[in-house]
């Protein structure tokens, strides 16, 4: 199946944006050695890929509050049918299809957006400024289109090179070696970091799942993606890990928005004014981090009202011998 569909769209997309910054003035070469036009492009790139899909993201929230509020219902499931794991995949899958919930949805928007980064991820690749090539006009690009993509770069590192780039690559880029592993590795490093906190910000916002497999789907995104990246990361063109990074960020502005508007739902495990010590709710900062909970201050011991002066005491004291009477 060819996918020449889908780079000629990603291509589209990055010159339409190209052409209205460079429409309003932005330079192709402005200061610090970085083609801002082209990393502007780059990034509006995911800003219009993230508006088209912003109704699935909504949807994949909502999901998840769903399979939230089903936990208990699932983990009576699990003991109900401890043993028997052919009958509680049936019966947990009549309780999704009931209640509308979907545990694939969590995943819907990150797979509907690999396309775009494998798009992006050709298209860059194909960048290059030798004058000896000759096929220069890719997925309905001029050449003089082609040529300024080419020559775009970052603090002087090309947006096509990467971290494992060859010396012959390197030399048709017309790059410093030092300056793309610096701008790579400091990018990839970045990258990691972004997309642990987008993982770490979802889970700790809608909590961890009782399901033993859902569970370790959490886990998966949480670390292995992340560490994946750390060797992957290196044959990424910077162009594309500039794509993951911004992508990453809108992430967690929209997750937080999103999680606001719709929050979790109360379940039997987190009722309000239980969760927290002493009976008192945590709050939680912008990635989740519960912060201690203020303990309700102790209620103040009764005051007892002292006698009133020359007033006979309510208790005489027992065994204390009469006055003689004279």
């Amino acid at each position: 199946m060819s996918l020449d569909w889908i780079y000629y769209a990603i291509s589209w997309i990055l010159l339409a944006w190209h052409s209205a910054w460079d429409a309003i003035g932005i330079p192709a070469t402005a200061a610090l050695g970085t083609n801002w036009a082209w990393i502007l492009a780059i990034i509006f790139l995911v800003v219009t890929v993230r508006v088209i899909l912003f109704p699935i993201f909504v949807k994949q929230i909502k999901s998840q509050r769903a399979m939230q509020a089903l936990q208990p219902q699932v983990k009576a499931l699990q003991e109900k049918h401890k043993g028997d794991r052919e009958t509680l995949q049936k019966e947990m899958m009549e309780l999704y299809r009931k209640e509308k919930a979907n545990p694939l949805m969590g995943c819907l928007p990150m797979f509907l957006q690999i396309p775009v980064f494998l798009g992006l991820f050709h298209v860059l690749r194909r960048l290059n400024p030798d004058p000896a090539k000759t096929n220069k006009d890719i997925y309905g690009w001029t050449v003089d289109q082609f040529n300024s993509a080419s020559d775009a770069r970052l603090f002087t590192a090309p947006i096509a090179s990467k971290f494992g780039s060859t010396a012959t690559e390197l030399a048709q880029l017309g790059a410093n070696g030092t300056t793309v592993k610096i701008m790579a590795g400091v990018l990839v490093l970045v990258m990691m970091g972004t997309t642990y906190l987008t993982s770490r910000q979802m889970i700790l916002k809608t909590g961890w799942a009782e399901d033993p497999q859902q569970r370790m789907i959490q886990r998966l995104m949480l670390y292995g993606i992340p560490l994946s990246l750390l060797v992957s990361g290196a044959i990424f063109p910077i162009g594309v890990i500039i794509y993951w990074v911004t992508n990453n960020l809108f992430t967690l502005g929209q997750q937080q928005w999103v999680l606001r508007k719709f929050p979790p739902p109360v379940t039997a495990t987190t009722k309000p004014g239980t969760s927290g010590r002493n009976g008192t709710q945590p709050t939680k900062s912008l990635f989740g981090r519960s912060k201690p909970a203020v303990a309700p201050p102790k209620p103040a011991a009764p005051k007892v009202a002292g006698p009133k002066p020359g007033a006979k005491p309510a208790n005489p004291k027992k065994g204390r011998p009469a006055k003689r009477q004279g």
